[in-house]
């Protein structure tokens, strides 16, 4: 599943379910591109040539470089390394069918993590915004990742079954109506556990005769005191 979230409020402006076998890069040629817009994406979707088309749409990209790119830098602009920002340069690209696919500068920008240490190389097409403001952009794709860790933890998608479009499709759709059957049933019955907590309740139960109402209670899942047993305790004295 390939998704396009919209940061402004973290909802799916985008979503291609492909067979399993499509490589996340053609997801560009049919991206819904709008100008002025930023599109952060990771180093799997850094394919020059797609980027390019991006940038004449009049659109921003983030993403990160990959290691062993042939460059050249054309102009550095003096940044203050106490902030992070260990260069801010202008390059263009050496190789000549890459150079054909993105023949316009770009801009690198090499950022070390006050917080992990950690040195990160972006490249963008944007060549006005603080070189801060691109690192903070980049961080922000992180909900990228927390979405789909929403997915993996709520509909309990750990791997697919089938790698068709029809058997990827039919595995989210019934995991997402599973999901929001649950949400109505905890509406309905007023309970104030997590949905979480009820996906695993059921999860454990499924294959028991119990009353839903009964088996979502977290209180009918204390275990009962028995009054009048007629098992003797081998303790007792």
């Amino acid at each position: 599943m390939h998704t396009l979230l919209d940061l402004r409020g973290a909802i799916p402006t985008f979503i291609d379910i492909s067979d399993g076998k499509l490589h996340e890069i053609n997801v560009l040629d049919f991206l819904p591109v709008e100008a002025g817009a930023f599109y952060l994406m990771d180093r799997g979707y850094l394919d020059f040539a797609r980027l390019y088309q991006m940038h004449q749409a009049r659109a921003f990209f983030v993403t990160r470089a990959k290691r062993g790119m042939d460059t050249r830098r054309v102009y550095s602009i003096v940044t203050n390394r106490a902030t992070g920002v260990m260069c801010d340069q202008r390059i263009a690209m050496n190789g000549f069918y890459v150079a054909k696919d993105y023949p316009e500068h770009l801009r690198r920008i090499r950022y070390k993590d006050p917080g992990s240490g950690k040195t990160l190389v972006f490249l963008t097409n944007n060549m006005l915004l603080p070189p801060l403001t691109i690192a903070a952009l980049y961080k922000s794709r992180w909900q990228v990742e927390l979405f789909f860790k929403w997915i993996n933890q709520h509909l309990r998608i750990k791997k697919f079954l089938g790698t068709s479009e029809n058997a990827v499709k039919t595995q989210i759709w019934s995991a997402v109506s599973t999901y929001v059957l649950i949400a109505i049933v905890k509406k309905e019955l007023h309970l104030d556990a997590s949905l979480y907590t009820l996906l695993q309740i059921l999860s454990v139960s499924v294959f028991e005769k119990t009353e839903i109402a009964r088996a979502l209670r977290l209180d009918s899942l204390a275990p009962e005191t028995a009054i009048g047993a007629n098992q003797l305790s081998l303790f007792d004295s």
